[in-house]
């Protein structure tokens, strides 16, 4: 009997379903553009089946079968590479590309319109049976690899950059990068793409870069008070100069 509540409760989703399956094809055909047709990305896409096998696993879950919902969970992951817990809420449109090693736990919220890319981890960082993983609004990019870890909130279009680990709540617009993950003044860095890997700033870098510019600065004065003094200046024979020059560190958008 129970069965076929189930049964006509789901034949009863199917319109809503199918609006559903158009809305994550189109997402995926805006933000991958190795996508060359709708039937390819039905067919061939293991983050679109993922997600799809995930809202019937959450069907089940909030329906209180949780052993079939788990069970549905680990077929997810035996035929996809990504493992959402069936208690995971999932928002519309997002978009797991590749998605390989993803891990999305129970407790972790994930909003509309939000694109993950593989090896990100979702994860909780406590053992009690409470919201414990990040919660994560809309038009949020998650670099390849990171790791956002404990019950914190990721603001709307934040930018996660690829190996960041994040463990603390960050602003709507904001990106972050680095481990442990360090925010990027969202005026001063802005990208285009979504997510431009190849351009996200190093803090550490232009920390180095700003002491390497102050300490030239202070040198010259240096030099010139010793000048004005009338003090002669005793190199010891040797150059003095820093392993960088200013000029010969990186750049700073990564090329």
């Amino acid at each position: 009997m129970v069965f076929f509540k189930l049964a006509f409760g789901w034949l009863k989703k199917i319109p809503g379903a199918m609006v559903r399956v158009r809305e994550d094809i189109r997402a995926v055909r805006k933000n991958d553009p190795a996508a060359r047709s709708s039937i390819e990305v039905a067919l061939l896409y293991p983050g679109v089946h993922a997600i799809w096998m995930h809202r019937v696993a959450h069907d089940l879950w909030t329906r209180g079968a949780s052993l079939s919902a788990r069970a549905v969970s680990q077929a997810n992951r035996f035929l996809t590479g990504i493992e959402i817990h069936p208690g995971a809420t999932l928002g519309r449109r997002v978009f797991i590309d590749h998605g390989m090693g993803v891990v999305i736990g129970e407790t972790a919220t994930v909003g509309d319109d939000c694109l993950i890319y593989k090896g990100v981890v979702l994860g909780g960082v406590s053992l009690d049976r409470v919201v414990r993983h990040p919660q994560l609004a809309s038009g949020v990019v998650v670099g390849s690899n990171a790791c956002i870890l404990g019950a914190i909130a990721i603001g709307e279009h934040a930018r996660i950059g690829s190996g960041s680990v994040v463990v603390k709540p960050v602003p709507a617009g904001a990106t972050v990068v680095g481990v442990p993950g360090r925010v990027i003044v969202p005026v001063k860095q802005r990208f285009d793409a979504a997510l431009d890997h190849a351009n996200l700033p190093d803090p550490t870098l232009e920390m180095v870069r700003a002491l390497v510019a102050q300490n030239d600065k202070l040198r010259d004065r240096v030099l010139r008070l010793e000048a004005k003094l009338g003090i002669v200046h005793d190199d010891d024979g040797e150059p003095k100069h820093l392993p960088f020059e200013g000029d010969e560190l990186p750049a700073s958008h990564g090329g």
